[in-house]
């Protein structure tokens, strides 16, 4: 984990309580919910995340339903990109592309707009967890297939034992929180 950053003297750890057994015996959920009602840490979370993004001159941030649209939405602001939101199957009224991943308790998928950008467009993933890397990979293969180019895969927080960085290999990855 780390401890308050030196421009903000925020311990963004502090933050995140653990909610065993959530949503199956077994996992240990990092809920976000304080950091998210403290506006100190949730400023700090966004300037944070935009500190490190502000030189790869994003068009675009895109994130994952439902917790990624929190910071992702913030984050395309301050960083005055567009958002596209990646949606659960069926919840995007416009034509769609697909892909599957797997989640450390299970299988699911997400959609994006198949018109959410042009090719060559640069784009920051954003969620607030990596967990087993599945959902940022298949953010990552969604952004391929229509012609974006991915900048960088950004966090919140990150479980490392679970090797979410091996799934995203050849892609730049950055998170503010570390669970070792």
């Amino acid at each position: 984990m780390a401890g308050p950053d030196a421009e903000d003297g925020v311990d963004l750890a502090s933050y995140v309580r653990d909610i065993p057994d959530f949503p199956t015996p077994g996992i240990l959920f990092r809920d976000i919910t304080p950091l998210l009602l403290d506006p100190r840490a949730l400023d700090a979370a966004v300037a944070r995340l935009t500190r490190y993004a502000r030189d790869l001159e994003i068009d675009m941030v895109v994130a994952a339903e439902a917790r990624g649209f929190i910071l992702g939405g913030a984050l395309a602001r301050s960083l005055h990109a567009g958002f596209v939101p990646a949606r659960k199957p069926g919840k995007l009224p416009h034509e769609t592309v697909s892909a599957a991943y797997t989640l450390e308790y299970g299988v699911d998928a997400l959609e994006m707009h198949a018109d959410a950008f042009a090719g060559g467009t640069r784009v920051l993933i954003h969620d607030d967890l990596l967990a087993t890397g599945g959902t940022a990979r298949a953010l990552a293969e969604l952004v391929g297939r229509l012609g974006g180019e991915v900048m960088a895969c950004v966090f919140l927080a990150e479980l490392e034992p679970l090797g979410g960085r091996r799934q995203l290999e050849g892609y730049e990855v950055h998170s503010l929180i570390h669970y070792p």
